[in-house]
């Protein structure tokens, strides 16, 4: 029963919370933007005027990229060191958003104002930061020993079990997402238990987040599970969507644009409510403890 008035109530506190998921698309769109520009110049300078582009026309072609030589081989090296930063700047800027997402999902946040908003991802930045760059590291570390490591060894031994690698990497990868869920548990535990305290204690939030995903491990697991496939299908749907459609007119690329940005808004609508469910649970939790202490006094 926890289960589902967790999943509901988050629903519900990310509806109300709609502003701050606007802000938080606006943000993340101008991020692309900026992105996008670069990227786009280093490809023009890169391609020229050549017709590569018609190349690629009717799929992926492997002489077109043979043929860049050089020209392509600096294209690879911009885009490599691009995502890079790319990435760095993706994790500070989630964890400044997150701080206002958070803040505007607590029982009694009220509706916060966009100035409310962004003090709360100013207050929280930090905090945020820190749980997410130590616990992504411990993500990477993991993912790599349990991913990468049998599969490679597999390799290294035998090198004709080709099926037996794939299997192994298969069970691998699906162990990970299951750790991986836990990892953003406890994440989301600690990120919502330092919304509304004052000093930066980011390995006491830590601790809270393992403690408490293990407290209530079964009621919490499945709310993120549940709500991360979810984010998971949406996914495949949107990819599998935009793969078929062929614009062919200017107003067709605009309308898929369009589609495009509404699926992210529901990207972050969902990532927004699996933030509501788990700060639901916490405050769940947090009242029942109270009251037996309560009762017990």
């Amino acid at each position: 029963m926890k289960t589902v008035n967790a999943i509901k109530t988050g629903l519900l506190r990310s509806v109300k919370a709609w502003k701050g998921v606007l802000i938080a698309w606006l943000f993340y769109s101008l991020f692309v933007v900026v992105l996008a520009i670069p990227l786009r110049s280093s490809i023009r300078s890169g391609f020229g005027n050549s017709m590569i582009t018609e190349r690629f026309a009717d799929g992926f072609n492997l002489e077109a990229f043979s043929d860049l030589e050089n020209v392509g081989r600096s294209l690879i090296s911009s885009l490599s060191s691009g995502l890079l930063l790319a990435l760095v700047i993706g994790i500070i800027l989630n964890a400044f958003l997150s701080g206002g997402l958070f803040a505007s999902l607590k029982d009694k946040a009220g509706r916060l104002t966009p100035s409310g908003f962004f003090a709360a991802s100013g207050k929280y930045f930090l905090k945020f930061l820190f749980i997410t760059f130590i616990l992504s590291i411990i993500a990477l570390l993991l993912g790599f020993f349990i991913i990468f490591t049998p599969a490679g060894l597999v390799m290294q031994s035998e090198p004709d079990l080709e099926k037996l690698s794939l299997i192994i990497g298969i069970v691998s990868g699906f162990l990970y997402f299951i750790i991986l869920s836990i990892i953003v548990l406890v994440a989301d535990y600690a990120r919502a238990w330092n919304v509304g305290r004052e000093q930066p204690l980011c390995f006491r939030a830590i601790g809270f987040g393992i403690k408490r995903t293990f407290e209530r491990f079964r009621s919490s697991f499945m709310v993120v599970l549940f709500i991360m496939l979810v984010q998971g299908i949406l996914t495949f749907l949107v990819y599998e969507f935009i793969g078929m459609w062929r614009p062919d007119s200017g107003w067709g690329v605009f309308l898929l644009f369009m589609i495009s940005q509404l699926f992210f808004i529901m990207r972050l609508l969902i990532k927004t409510w699996r933030y509501g469910a788990v700060t639901n649970l916490m405050e769940l939790i947090d009242k029942s403890s109270q009251e037996e202490k309560t009762i017990n006094l």
